[in-house]
């Protein structure tokens, strides 16, 4: 039996009526999506291959959930394969389908019996617009790998949105997230924080650091929300 979660992203996606679904071009969905209902935000983030759903209030600085993983397209309906949830992690590693509807910029759902509308906030785009893992960081001058394991944090950017989550993708423990916007201009990277399953105090701190791209990897220089110096590479997984 599906979860209560796994349903309620299973009515989010699904349509109220649809002959029409999502079509062949991978990039309509691209990008970040948000709805918001009482105060609560709903996120949907999606690059080439992965996709984060979030739900969180800003007013209170309250965490409520996430899910992610995987997506592909196929037959008008999107299949995602679940690597990450924090309310049933025996979720992770099944899969799920979804048909989808985009118009005029919009994702049309039904959700508890009523049409939603999600707006795009973006469509993807820029140096940073892909998933990222932590391949290298820095201790103490010298830069440590951390070699591909099931254990892993991972970064999802789209073009103005970025959610990282601290995971294990054998066992579905889940060690934290958190998210937000991002601007990345002339070697400056600027995050946003709108949610933090950790420390909600950390809601609304803006955080820079120096970062280039180079070839896959991204090389990123600064303080962490606890005011620590790191220097981290994060290699592309998409």
């Amino acid at each position: 039996m599906k979860t209560l979660f796994a349903k309620s992203l299973f009515l989010i996606l699904s349509l109220a009526f649809s002959n029409k679904i999502l079509s062949q071009n991978k990039t309509n969905i691209l990008g970040a999506w948000m709805m918001e209902q009482d105060n609560i935000t709903h996120l949907l983030l999606f690059t080439s291959q992965h996709y984060s759903y979030s739900v969180y209030n800003i007013p209170e600085k309250k965490f409520i959930q996430t899910q992610g993983g995987t997506w592909t397209e196929a037959n008008g309906s999107v299949n995602t394969k679940t690597e990450f949830s924090t309310t049933d992690k025996s979720m992770v590693g099944k899969t799920y389908s979804y048909p989808v509807k985009i118009e005029s910029g919009h994702m049309l759902t039904n959700w508890s019996g009523q049409d939603k509308k999600w707006k795009q906030v973006d469509n993807g785009g820029g140096d940073l617009n892909a998933t990222w893992r932590i391949t290298g960081r820095d201790q103490k001058g010298t830069m440590n790998s951390i070699p591909p394991s099931a254990r892993k944090t991972i970064k999802i950017l789209t073009g103005t949105r970025f959610q990282w989550a601290a995971i294990n993708t054998q066992t579905g423990d889940f060690f934290g997230t958190g998210g937000g916007t991002y601007t990345f201009k002339d070697g400056r990277y600027t995050e946003t924080i709108e949610f933090f399953s950790r420390d909600s105090s950390r809601i609304g701190m803006q955080l820079s650091f120096d970062g280039k791209v180079e070839g896959k990897d991204w090389h990123h220089r600064g303080k962490s929300s606890k005011g620590d110096p790191i220097y981290e590479v994060w290699s592309k997984e998409d």
